[in-house]
């Protein structure tokens, strides 16, 4: 689901009157983590599963360096631990076929082959574990609390305006404001739509313009020059 497809934009429609109409800061946080997860799952409802089961491993992780207290030795166990565990993720989906195809070039003069895995990319998966493990390494260095609440750290790492496409948004910075119980007005609503009209004219009237003619650029690269 793309930010100017029809199907985002009724979304967006739907989650800015339920955000009017409901009152409770709670229930809209709630709502707001079930556009989050619904938009991720509109790619592929399968890697769903993977983004909740990664946001719920770094939950638990900075709860339990939380819990450590003064014991240095835990809190740097645990610490490793979701850095293995996020670095170790990231790789197997972004870089397992390439060391195994890199394997395949030194072994295949011997005479062994080594096959490749049909992995799919999750998308966003660079900007949401980096995310989460930033979360943690700032509540190992005491910077912020760990957040108790699943839901909200859930709403952190999957909030859909910086999910796929970034930027990396620090614990510090953003989970209080999703705390705050945010009254909606009309002037923000204004400069709001205001901002994505800009984003989306220079993404259809400008971007998508310029990209038949840099795209043919890119695909011949050696026959143009460094002017062109």
């Amino acid at each position: 689901m793309l930010f100017n497809q029809p199907e985002f934009i009724l979304l967006f429609i739907a989650l800015l009157i339920g955000l009017a109409v409901v009152k409770s800061p709670v229930l809209r946080r709630r709502m707001l983590l079930a556009a989050s997860w619904y938009f991720y799952a509109y790619w592929d409802w399968r890697l769903l599963g993977l983004l909740i089961a990664s946001t719920f491993v770094n939950y638990l992780i900075a709860l339990g360096i939380g819990a450590a207290g003064s014991s240095v030795g835990r809190r740097k166990t645990l610490l490793v631990a979701s850095v293995v565990y996020n670095l170790g993720l990231l790789g197997l989906f972004k870089y397992f076929n390439f060391f195994v195809e890199s394997l395949g070039w030194i072994l295949g003069p011997l005479g062994l082959r080594v096959g490749t895995l049909d992995i799919v990319l999750p998308i966003g998966i660079s900007f949401y574990t980096f995310q989460a493990m930033a979360y943690v390494i700032d509540v190992h260095r005491g910077l912020i609390q760990p957040c108790r609440d699943f839901f909200n750290f859930a709403l952190f790492i999957a909030f859909f305006p910086q999910l796929v496409a970034g930027p990396i948004v620090r614990a510090t910075d953003l989970l209080p404001q999703l705390q705050l119980d945010v009254r909606l007005s009309w002037h923000d609503v204004f400069l709001g739509f205001r901002q994505f009209t800009i984003g989306l004219f220079k993404k259809l009237f400008i971007a998508d313009r310029l990209a038949g003619f840099v795209d043919q650029v890119f695909a011949n690269a050696g026959v143009f020059d460094g002017a062109s």
